[in-house]
């Protein structure tokens, strides 16, 4: 009788230990938020994200199966500044359950994009008055995964040092990185640091390594540009000389390609814009398009 007492406390101690063992469940937007939630989490948090690798945000039309991954959560991670589309959002705020939004705090570019405007009546995706891109620059990104670290904390207090070492583990991977790429970037004359890419998600990336980006189509990557415009942007490649001209990941090719053809460029390469490369990581990504952007601007 002794034993069998003593047997049911250690299952029960058992017990206790696993349910306590058992990770947070977070859902993230997107492939890079998710990764800097995973990051910082560690092995207390699972970190599940609606919009993966290689997939647009700006098209993703949320469904039954994320509203049910969104319930069973104890948190959700959002980019804000207009990045989801309000129905998206929306879906979000109706599952009630606690939402951060990962730019707050951040000081945004303005978005300056003329095409928006004249589409948001129909696709009801607008980023506002805001660029929420704030990933495309590794010094901004230290307090949005500051914001990450802070609302895991705040559903999971007993935690938080544990989410705080991680934090500052990775803010200093993330200096690391911005240290080499404005160590690459800086072999690169300024006179030759121009780049077409087929939207303009770069905007952060451009402001803090002196960069410019030119886009044919504006923040949000559906938006349309006329013809005018194109021809416009054609005549200022040939003018400029401009020699770095890039397709992304989660564009339709079609417009970079046109405009290569009629410049006589050829495209340089791809690069990744609002989504992680499958199998990974913020930091993996960063490296790879300011290699390329480097290499590209040799030319």
């Amino acid at each position: 009788m002794i034993f069998l007492r003593r047997l049911l406390i250690l299952l029960s101690l058992l017990c206790c230990r696993l349910v306590v063992a058992e990770p947070l469940q977070v859902t993230a937007s997107f492939s890079v938020l998710a990764d800097v939630a995973r990051e910082i989490g560690g092995e207390r948090v699972l970190v599940h994200e609606i919009v993966h690798s290689n997939q647009d945000m700006h098209v993703y039309r949320i469904t039954p199966q994320d509203l049910r991954q969104v319930r069973s959560s104890k948190l959700v991670l959002l980019n804000g500044q207009g990045f989801e589309p309000a129905e998206f959002v929306r879906s979000i705020q109706a599952a009630k359950v606690p939402f951060v939004e990962a730019v707050q705090g951040i000081n945004l570019m303005d978005n300056h994009d003329e095409h928006e405007h004249e589409h948001n009546d129909k696709h009801e995706h607008s980023h506002g008055d805001k660029d929420p891109h704030v990933w495309q620059d590794p010094v901004l990104m230290q307090k949005y995964a500051e914001n990450i670290a802070n609302a895991l904390i705040s559903v999971d207090a007993a935690s938080s040092d544990y989410y705080k070492k991680r934090l500052a583990d990775y803010q200093k991977q993330l200096k690391e990185l911005d240290a080499w790429a404005t160590k690459e970037i800086a072999t690169i004359p300024l006179a030759k640091r121009k780049v077409l890419t087929a939207h303009d998600a770069f905007g952060y990336l451009g402001e803090h390594y002196q960069i410019r980006f030119i886009a044919p189509q504006g923040v949000s990557e559906d938006s349309e540009p006329s013809a005018k415009q194109v021809a416009n942007i054609i005549r200022q490649i040939k003018q400029e000389n401009i020699r770095a001209v890039f397709i992304e990941n989660i564009n339709n090719p079609r417009l970079v390609r046109q405009l290569s053809r009629e410049t006589g460029v050829d495209i340089s390469g791809k690069l990744y814009s609002d989504a992680l490369p499958e199998n990974s990581s913020y930091i993996s990504m960063m490296k790879h398009n300011i290699s390329e952007l480097v290499k590209a601007m040799k030319q």
